[in-house]
């Protein structure tokens, strides 16, 4: 029974870090990747709605410093352009009609120091996701002892288990960060 509620706290961890991934996949380091700009919410005119950036067309970097986004209905560019301007990247795109270009520019000194700020602030955000699991668990489990349905031995060494488990994602956690920052950081 109480490795039921083990398993699951392990899976919510688990779902914390995959959103830490997907967040930080989101902070630009050096080189241009699609996920800068994949998940950017574009208001499509012609179809009266909010599309992401990928479902509108084929989003490249052919090179480092460049992404393309080749839209499948050309008349979405003007949209894209605009969601990629004013989305707070500090893009400037440029389109020939048939394709976006969006020059990324180099970091500096500064804008590095500011990403690694957003970096710090998703991981402690993680963290705390990654503790309030480890919290609804240890009420899933007193509230199970209380029904009688694990002993005190049992609820003790559940919570040894939990706490174990919240140390180990907490330390994940960590690793990702370093590992972003380290990235943002290598010039």
């Amino acid at each position: 029974m109480s490795e039921d509620y083990l398993k699951g706290a392990q899976e919510d961890m688990n779902k914390c870090l995959d959103q830490l991934k997907r967040e930080l996949i989101g902070v630009r380091t050096g080189r241009a990747t699609p996920a800068l700009i994949e998940h950017l919410p574009v208001e499509v005119a012609s179809y009266g709605s909010t599309m992401h950036m990928k479902e509108l067309g084929g989003i490249t970097a052919p090179d480092p410093r460049l992404l393309v986004v080749n839209p499948w209905d050309k008349g979405t560019i003007k949209d894209i352009e605009r969601a990629i301007a004013t989305s707070g990247l500090g893009f400037n795109p440029q389109s020939d009609g048939q394709i976006v270009r969006i020059p990324i520019p180099a970091l500096t000194g500064e804008r590095r120091k500011q990403l690694v700020k957003v970096v710090s602030q998703h991981v402690e955000e993680a963290k705390v996701r990654v503790r309030a699991v480890r919290r609804d668990y240890n009420e899933l489990l007193k509230t199970a002892c209380d029904d009688k349905e694990l002993t005190e031995d049992q609820l003790t060494r559940s919570l040894e288990k939990v706490q174990k488990a919240t140390d180990e994602f907490v330390k994940k956690v960590d690793e990702m960060g370093a590992h972003k920052e380290k990235e943002i950081l290598d010039i």
